[in-house]
């Protein structure tokens, strides 16, 4: 039993570092590498598979050794790896014109995978050791593995990201020490002490500077703290965001996006907010006074109050509350202030109330710590406005794997249908040349109008830009002569340029903000004509609206296209490359090249000193499909549940809880189905009695996927109005039944390896490990080209495949002993 909790615990740790790695590279890089956490994890995987392949005959014997040094291993290599990983100098926005930033991905993966080779070598350890309890093994790996995933999620509610390294650390060592425990007295003695002792200096003892995150310089954060007399005031740290406050005295924020030139007044001194070091808000030093805030009537955003006279508005991402004081400004007789990140709202309401004007304690406003669109869902009410403010930095060149369900045709057809009649939906978005998102936007929304029945959906937009925004306006109803007369004085009065009104003319585009070309008025009126598909196919960049099915909104790129914009990025534009793809398909062909020269290589050397080494392929078929499709529905599932769970960090945490856990369910009930289909099949079933039971599991798996791809949009729609504790219930218990089928081909065909040829199960475990890497990676691909459906398809084709593959005959070498 202490075996098991040891196996246990360190598999707890393995997940809860693979999540929070998802948190860590969001502070000191992007969210938008989460995949890699996932891939380098599986890399370590596959490597300590080949290692154990290599050499398993030795490892047979020291399983008292290899499993405490390596849990030591892990709790020291952990934080070390990724302290000196951040320290690299690389910048994801200088690839195109330096690519040997490039290089610096293997060297990042080689630091953070040595703990989970360390991690790994403890669980695979166990399976060559007592490969007769495969089925009891994997379950406490798998559970552990759960409970690490969702525990550290909860931990950073309480603790810091650098506290959650010193944490899972300590419980490597701890897993050391429990395992010696049945050990002589002296060694327990002597590992138990020695682990203790480590687990202080790591919590207690270590400087917090050896623990500090080193935020890219290349990111807003550091930027704002290089100008004179910037410091930082406090920071807040939780799940969804490390919030940093910076004050500047002497080089004042004024951070009011659209802002025109004309504006009559000065914009008060503001508080920077800036999450995970990147994106910022800020928060406006306000007595009171409305006067004071006049200039938020010179925003292109103040546009939609120019129809309306004291509206109810809902904000969607109110962030520190520019749009809220707009609101107050233009005598908004309700306010509802919508904003996912609660501590954000402490900042604002509790922190800086003073400073801020306790604009979120005044009685006619109204703050909810909720989802965009699950909030708009679930509400009863209607709003005169609808405003979605800026939600993103201006084009850093890297969301391109970014998704997000706040511009899908789904979502803008909810928040339609949530405006009162001649009601305004209000979006903005940074200005960017040659225009992508803006156009993207308003593909998007032609087409949500269009699916509810909107018959001239034409008729109901604006378009305006400033200098660095573009707003689009979507009234629930059809523009009138009076509203465009009411447009024109508006823009003209602030130096604002017309993009689209039903009734605009070339003649009235790009009057104050000169372009070459009047690109926006040009391409709106392509997308409202007849030729549309054929401009949008012709168009540089992707403009084809989004959906809940393929949510990419800041994906623009056209495959066909990269050697052109690869030319224009190398000679100055490289704004004009998003390098999320570029980036992604790079760090596939490096983790191909790195599974293949340290999982891949090293078997194939071996391979004929492996008894059985004929049935080796078909073997490896089997591991490699299963290790793909396991991982495709796995990577579709996280990013489906990231629209019912609100943020990719929640998704992660819960689906990988999810899958381990009935995963691990499974798999201890897979020897006992496997038992009593024998006991169907009579006494001398042969290898029937596990195809049977590998049978039954693929068809499960495949029933459930299918239904879940046609169903999960329905039921996700219908539950959006629950708790965040009861959306992690509901989404356990939608994973529960696939998860459970899920978690038995592994150890269904580990025992058939085991039982006729052991020497072949640290190949099929370093195999496995190999084909999930990469199919992390080739997950997100085919989602970002085809959408999360196909992946799921695939993955059933796979496990399909891979039952086809291991149906063989009664005498096969890798037959079960009977």
């Amino acid at each position: 039993m202490i075996r098991y909790l040891a196996l246990t615990l360190i598999s707890s740790a393995v997940l809860a570092y693979e999540v929070l790695l998802v948190r860590l590279f969001a502070i000191v890089q992007w969210h938008h590498f989460a995949f890699m956490a996932i891939s380098i994890a599986l890399l370590g995987f596959g490597i300590s598979g080949t290692l154990l392949a290599i050499w398993q005959e030795w490892a047979k014997s020291r399983f008292h050794t290899i499993f405490p040094a390596s849990a030591l291993l892990f709790g020291l290599s952990a934080p070390l790896g990724f302290l000196l990983a951040q320290a690299l100098p690389f910048n994801a926005l200088a690839v195109v014109w330096e690519p040997g930033q490039l290089l610096f991905l293997p060297v990042m993966y080689l630091l953070l995978v040595v703990p989970f080779i360390c991690g790994a070598t403890c669980i695979g350890v166990s399976f060559v050791c007592f490969g007769d309890e495969t089925g009891r093994i994997y379950a406490y790996n798998l559970i552990g593995s759960a409970a690490g995933a969702l525990g550290i999620v909860g931990a950073l509610f309480l603790i810091s990201p650098q506290d959650a390294l010193r944490l899972v650390a300590v419980m490597g060592f701890l897993s050391a020490a429990t395992i010696v425990l049945d050990q002589r007295l002296i060694l327990r003695f002597a590992v138990v002490t020695g682990c203790a002792v480590l687990a202080i200096m790591t919590w207690a003892v270590a400087p917090e500077t050896w623990f500090a995150l080193r935020i890219s310089e290349y990111k807003q954060l550091p930027s704002a703290l290089n100008m004179t007399g910037a410091r930082v005031l406090s920071e807040r740290s939780g799940p969804l965001g490390l919030l940093t406050v910076i004050e500047s005295p002497e080089v004042p924020f004024r951070f009011v996006p659209g802002l025109s030139l004309n504006a009559p007044t000065t914009p008060p001194d503001q508080l920077a907010v800036f999450v995970d070091g990147g994106s910022m808000t800020a928060v406006t030093r306000f007595d009171g006074q409305r006067e004071e805030v006049g200039y938020l009537d010179f925003t292109t955003d103040a546009l939609a109050y120019q129809f309306t006279h004291r509206p109810s508005v809902l904000v969607l991402g109110a962030g520190g509350g520019r749009n809220v004081l707009q609101a107050i400004y233009h005598r908004s007789r309700r306010i509802d202030a919508v904003e996912l990140d609660a501590n954000l709202i402490r900042v604002v309401k509790q922190d800086y109330a003073r400073r801020s004007g306790g604009i979120y304690n005044r009685p006619d406003v109204h703050v909810h710590a909720a989802e965009a669109r699950g909030f708009v869902a679930t509400s009863e009410r209607r709003w005169d406005l609808i405003q979605i403010p800026l939600l993103s930095s201006s084009g850093t060149g890297v969301h391109g794997l970014n998704e997000s369900y706040i511009y899908t045709e789904e979502a803008l057809a909810g928040y339609i249908q949530r405006l009162k009649p001649d009601g305004w939906l209000s979006i903005t978005r940074w200005l960017k040349l040659p225009p992508r998102d803006t156009l993207k936007l308003f593909a998007t929304a032609l087409d949500a109008l269009k699916d509810s029945g909107v018959a001239a959906p034409e008729r109901h937009f604006i378009l305006i830009r400033g200098l660095n925004t573009t707003t689009l306006l979507v009234k629930n109803g059809t523009i009138t002569e009076a509203e465009i007369t009411r447009t024109r004085a508006f823009a003209q009065a602030r130096s604002f340029d017309l993009c689209y009104h039903p009734q605009i003319s070339a003649k009235e585009a790009n009057r104050h903000n000169v372009l070459e070309e009047p690109h926006f008025f040009q391409a709106t009126a392509a997308l409202t004509g007849i030729e549309r598909a054929r401009f949008t196919s012709r168009y540089k960049f992707d403009i084809a609206p989004v959906s809940d099915e393929r949510p990419y909104f800041f994906d623009f790129l056209k495959w066909r296209h990269l050697p052109e914009l690869l030319s224009v990025a190398r000679s100055g534009g490289a704004g004009l490359l998003e390098l999320g793809s570029v980036i992604l398909v790079g760090t596939l062909v490096q983790a191909t090249v790195l599974s293949a020269l340290l999982i891949m290589t090293p078997l194939w050397i071996r391979r004929r000193n492996l008894d059985g080494s004929g049935q080796l392929w078909r073997v490896a078929a089997y591991f490699i499909a299963i290790g793909l499709a396991f991982l495709f529905i796995e990577i579709a599932f996280i990013q489906k549940f990231i629209l019912f769970l609100s943020h990719p960090l929640y998704a992660v945490a819960v689906v990988l809880t999810g899958f381990l856990l009935f995963a691990g369910i499974g798999s201890a009930v897979s020897p006992l189905l496997a038992d009593r289909i024998e006991s169907w099949h009579g006494s001398d079933p042969g290898h029937m009695f596990h195809l049977s039971a590998l049978q039954l599991a693929v068809a499960g798996i495949i029933a459930i996927s299918l239904f879940y791809v046609l169903a999960l949009p329905q039921i996700f729609q219908a539950l959006l109005s629950l708790t965040d504790a009861g959306k992690i219930l509901v989404s356990l218990l939608l994973i529960a039944p696939l998860g459970f089928f899920m978690g038995m081909p592994f150890p269904l065909g580990l025992s058939r390896v085991w039982s006729g040829t052991p020497s072949l199960v640290p190949w099929a475990w370093g195999v496995n490990g190999c084909a999930s890497v990469l199919s992390v990676m080739l997950a997100t691909l085919i989602a970002m080209n085809f959408g999360f459906s196909v992946v799921i398809l695939a993955a059933a084709a796979l496990y399909a495949g891979a039952a086809v593959v291991f149906a063989r005959p009664r005498n096969s070498t890798v037959s079960p002993k009977p």
